[in-house]
């Protein structure tokens, strides 16, 4: 189903203030708890110091699709979170579900008048404004995400 393995960081010329790594079921409720101890850190050691409302927002809808998406909200599931810091406070995040994947260019562009009133398939437009680069792995079951 999942490797156990949790999603590592590309080589780092870097080195890291802290990582945060965790597997969390596919269940909605396990996204604040896990973002607020996230938050907590990030706010002892300064790095999301002027993009907190970014850097939340993008990871919270990153953690929903993958659960929701993913894992079909199947709370037997599990997703895998990976959070760094480097020495420039450059933020890198990936969430890795184990569903079958998806095609980031089949998902609707949610600013187009034909979805403008949709009441879902914002979650991909709003983190690809927030971020600063976004990426797509494993066929789409992860996201890897950079806010410098």
């Amino acid at each position: 189903m999942f490797m156990k393995a949790l999603p590592e960081f590309e080589s780092q010329e870097k080195d890291l203030i802290w990582q945060y790594q965790a597997t969390i079921p596919a269940d909605v409720s396990s996204i604040t708890p896990i973002m607020d101890q996230l938050m907590e850190l990030a706010q002892e050691t300064e790095c999301f110091a002027g993009k907190e409302l970014e850097i939340e927002t993008a990871l919270r809808e990153a953690l929903a699709n993958a659960i929701v998406h993913g894992c079909k909200n199947d709370e037997r599931q599990t997703i895998q979170l990976s959070v760094a810091c480097d020495e420039d406070r450059e933020i890198q995040m990936i969430v890795r579900n184990p569903g079958i994947g998806f095609d980031p260019k089949s998902v609707p562009n949610p600013t187009t008048r034909e979805n403008i009133y949709e009441t879902h398939g914002r979650g991909l437009y709003l983190i690809s404004q927030l971020m600063d680069e976004v990426r797509y792995e494993r066929g789409g079951t992860e996201i890897r995400m950079r806010k410098r």
